[in-house]
């Protein structure tokens, strides 16, 4: 192939002959792969071996170049596919979570715990209420001031700044803190939201809030032994709060829920203001008193003097925050000779028509058993409650029989603790060896130690016709019927009844009788045991137990003075006549109508039920002289309660 190349007539070198003028001079531009003209011929002439060659490269060239770049786009149109997917499926997961933002209802909560890690939600303490529905016990949500020291940047500056708003805090040791190397240092429980807002203020680096609980109790100290309280984590220390610390907090393995209390505030209310006022008259150093339902056993209310404020804590250091009712035991004196009588009568012992000869004191080795102001005569059995004669009852728990005495007392449940939603529960105390001269002095309270909420379970049985309930702070279900247990026949639970009215009518309880109210009870003073196992120092125990209205109970009331002192107006007397039986008198005048309960005008017994023993006393002289019979005990077998001092008891 010949390449021939014309020179233009307005080429650079001007040269036009008027005719084109053919060249062997190839141009810079043909075959550019082969390099130009480099290596051409000399002469434009046919070649056909070296064009052919030429030919082939030049296509095999062109080939190679096509291919490379048809792979390049291919590679390029796949990024970019592959790009689009993943931007794609990016916008479709974000517009997904939109769509989730929108419509959950749980969103919002899970955002902002995101982004406020130091704020920890707890779960709130359940209420607790009385049986009305009154607000007894319930938790605050407050917030937690803590810190961590290594976010701190100056500890003396954030110090100093700390304790103007917060005063209480000490700035040494709050410095103390601040410098430390911990990563957690609680500063101060409990924030108001005001004293948190001026702590926030401040802008200091490295303090955090935490959302708290803070229990609070409405009505202070009127129901904070039977309530309880909890400590600042809102974990139940005592009372309710202790007993059901898992179902009021709601743990892993227990249902929250709230509690109802069996207890009435208004009662619980007119019951402390009445023993605080006796306490307060007679000098006591303390003062127990229980309200019960004797049909279920339910605690309508329950005092112990001295007590405690439990929105501080502090205050229940010490004696204040000794549950007398539930955890004290102590020798409840003549109130237990309303045992003796019942278990003598339903055993069939003695009937109301027997009598016991009651005119001299018992004298065994070195003890004497005699009457606080005795009538020095044969006395029967009503007249024994009546009088309130020890002698009497001893007799009269002598023909009864050790064992069979034990085996009423467990019945009552007077030898085992109590079984009430408190955790605290004294156990009671009895007689190692269990003696005849035990069993004298039990029968009028001395020997043995029971805890007052025991004791007024027990009479509860003894009025109910016959039925022991365990006693109860939480209130009964409607329609849920509660399961007790018989300890006496309804026959001897009539019987008591009279007499227990026969006590307030002409006996030793005249100062709890209310007009319009039919009461029954029984009074009770009781020496102190001393230090060292004796009796001494005339310190005593009064009390007064009491059921109304008598011909058909419905709650039984007991009153307790620890360490009365007589006054002037009681003639220089701190027993349980003067003392407690008129705060059980006035009790009852307060809570008769707000419980919904009229006056009455008939009650039990009628007049001339008492009968003298002196009609009997000849046909029963040589029967009760062989019964009574007593052997005197050794020294070495005495209680350890009786040291050598006579046993005088009301």
């Amino acid at each position: 192939m010949n390449f021939e190349r014309l020179r233009h007539p307005f080429s650079p070198t001007g040269d036009f002959s008027g005719t084109p003028q053919a060249t062997t001079e190839l141009p810079s531009n043909v075959f550019p792969e082969a390099g130009g003209n480099i290596g051409r011929r000399d002469e434009i002439g046919p070649a056909p071996d070296d064009q052919t060659e030429m030919s082939l490269n030049d296509a095999q060239s062109n080939v190679k170049f096509d291919g490379v770049k048809k792979q390049a786009l291919e590679t390029g149109r796949n990024r970019l596919l592959m790009t689009g997917v993943l931007f794609t499926m990016a916008f479709a997961v974000i517009a997904g979570r939109l769509v989730e933002l929108a419509i959950s209802r749980d969103a919002g909560k899970v955002y902002e715990a995101r982004i406020a890690e130091t704020v920890k939600a707890t779960k709130v303490r359940a209420d607790i209420v009385d049986r009305n529905g009154i607000l007894l016990a319930t938790s605050l949500p407050t917030a937690s001031l803590y810190a961590n020291p290594s976010h701190v940047l100056d500890p003396k500056e954030a110090a100093q700044k700390l304790a103007q708003v917060l005063p209480d805090l000490d700035p040494a040791k709050l410095r103390q803190k601040l410098a430390s190397e911990k990563t957690f240092v609680w500063l101060h429980r409990n924030l108001t939201p005001k004293t948190q807002f001026a702590v926030n203020a401040l802008g200091i680096p490295g303090l955090y809030f935490q959302r708290t609980e803070r229990r609070v109790y409405p009505h202070g100290p009127m129901l904070s032994h039977a309530v309880g309280l909890t400590n600042i984590d809102g974990k139940g220390l005592s009372g309710i709060e202790g007993y059901f610390d898992n179902s009021l907090r709601g743990g892993r393995d227990s249902v929250q829920e709230g509690l109802t209390l069996s207890l009435d505030i208004r009662v619980q209310s007119l019951l402390r203001e009445e023993l605080q006022k006796s306490m307060d008259e007679f000098r006591g150093i303390g003062a127990a008193g229980v309200v019960l339902d004797v049909a279920n056993g339910e605690v309508r209310a329950m005092v112990s003097l001295p007590d405690f404020n439990p929105n501080k804590p502090v205050t229940a250091a010490g004696i204040a925050g000794f549950n007398r009712v539930t955890s004290g035991v102590y020798e409840m004196g003549s109130t237990f000779k309303l045992f003796t009588a019942a278990m003598a009568l339903d055993a069939g012992v003695v009937s109301l028509s027997d009598g016991y000869d009651a005119s001299k004191p018992i004298r065994i080795a070195r003890f004497t058993i005699s009457d606080y102001h005795g009538k020095n005569r044969w006395l029967s059995v009503p007249e024994i409650l009546i009088h309130s004669s020890n002698i009497g009852a001893a007799k009269m728990a002598l023909d009864v029989g050790t064992r069979r005495q034990q085996k009423y007392l467990k019945k009552f449940g007077m030898l085992r603790p109590a079984a009430i939603e408190l955790p605290e529960v004294g156990a009671p105390l009895t007689p190692d060896h269990w003696r005849e001269i035990n069993t004298m002095t039990i029968s009028y309270g001395h020997g043995i130690a029971v805890s007052p909420i025991q004791l007024v379970a027990g009479v509860g049985a003894l009025v109910n016709g016959g039925i022991l309930y365990n006693p109860t702070l939480v209130k009964t279900p409607v329609g849920k019927r509660i399961t007790g247990f018989r300890v006496l026949s309804t026959k001897t639970s009539r019987q008591m009844q009279g007499l227990m009215r026969l006590i307030v009518q002409k006996g030793t309880g005249r100062n709890a009788d209310v007009p319009g109210y039919s009461i029954g009870g029984k009074t009770g003073t009781a020496d102190k045991p001393g230090g060292r196992g004796g009796y001494g120092g005339r310190r005593i125990i009064s009390s007064f137990v009491a059921a109304f209205p008598i011909e058909a109970p419905r709650y039984v009331i007991l009153a307790l003075i620890d360490e009365p002192k007589g006054t002037q107006r009681t003639h220089g007397y701190a027993t349980g006549g003067w003392v407690a039986a008129p705060v059980v008198a006035k009790v009852v005048r307060r809570m008769a109508p707000l419980l919904g309960l009229e006056p009455q005008a008939k009650s039990l017994p009628k007049k001339g039920r008492i009968k003298s023993a002196s009609a009997s006393a000849k046909k029963n002289k040589a029967e009760m002289a062989t019964r009574t019979t007593i052997t005197p005990q050794k020294s070495s077998t005495r209680h350890p309660y009786m040291r050598g001092r006579p046993l005088v008891v009301e």
